[in-house]
């Protein structure tokens, strides 16, 4: 049976986010890889004029495609793509689904404070501009349309309530340093996914939120390799509920 992967990125960001992974399983796989850019997302951010429901009917778009041309279907989603693809899930029958720093809950307090800390140092050391994080987020910052983020909470909140009807093997993976969507993140996607038919949660000790570039990525290359395999070996057909 042939295989369809579906990559959803986050919030602000654009493909690259989770194109260290589609890379990885287009070398050891002979899958579709699909990886979209959502309304207003990508490299350049235009915002302004764009709502969540066209970030959900994009991805939606993009799976009801990959449903024409496979039999099985799996679905890897970061951040707010996380809670997308768990409303995917949860509305067709996908084999398996991944989540990396899905943001059930937003804004690690405790670690964003560390961070801007680490960012004030350096900026008193004068070696702001060698800070990874700050380079990073400066420009998002300087680009988003702030009226997007009440967007973006509404996408979490439609998608929350869909976690418990997802039945698929899930796959929970998030950064113990993340800023941005904090540990417990996890632990409530845990719960609240309490219908899937298995799950396995995995912290990386040294990952903040970009957990496709962080230095435990090969670790999650591999976690997520190895929760996949076997996929389109005697799977069910993949059809709309």
């Amino acid at each position: 049976m042939s295989v369809g992967c579906l990559c959803i990125h986050g919030y602000t960001g654009s493909p690259e986010e989770v194109q260290p992974l589609v890379d990885y399983l287009k070398v050891r796989t002979d899958w579709e890889m699909v990886n979209p850019t959502l309304p207003g997302h990508g490299e350049d951010l235009d915002l302004e004029g764009h709502y969540y429901q066209e970030w959900i009917a994009t991805a939606e778009l993009a799976l009801m495609d990959l449903l024409k041309r496979h039999d099985t279907i799996v679905i890897i989603g970061f951040s707010m793509g996380g809670m997308i693809a768990s409303y995917l899930a949860a509305k067709y029958n996908i084999t398996r689904l991944v989540l990396l720093s899905a943001a059930g809950k937003y804004v690690s307090l405790p670690q964003m404070y560390k961070d801007i800390v680490e960012m004030a140092v350096d900026a008193w050391k004068g070696m702001l501009d060698s800070n990874d994080l700050f380079k990073r987020y400066q420009k998002k910052m300087r680009d988003t349309y702030w009226f997007s983020t009440l967007e973006f909470m509404k996408c979490v909140q439609f998608t929350k309530p869909y976690l418990a009807s997802v039945t698929c093997p899930v796959l929970i993976i998030q950064g113990e340093l993340d800023g941005m969507v904090p540990r417990s993140a996890a632990e409530f996607l845990n719960e609240e996914l309490d219908s899937a038919e298995e799950k396995e949660v995995v912290f990386l000790k040294q990952s903040k939120h970009l957990v496709c570039h962080g230095e435990d990525r090969d670790e999650l290359f591999d976690h997520v390799l190895s929760f996949l395999v076997g996929v389109g070996e005697g799977e069910d057909e993949q059809t709309d509920r």
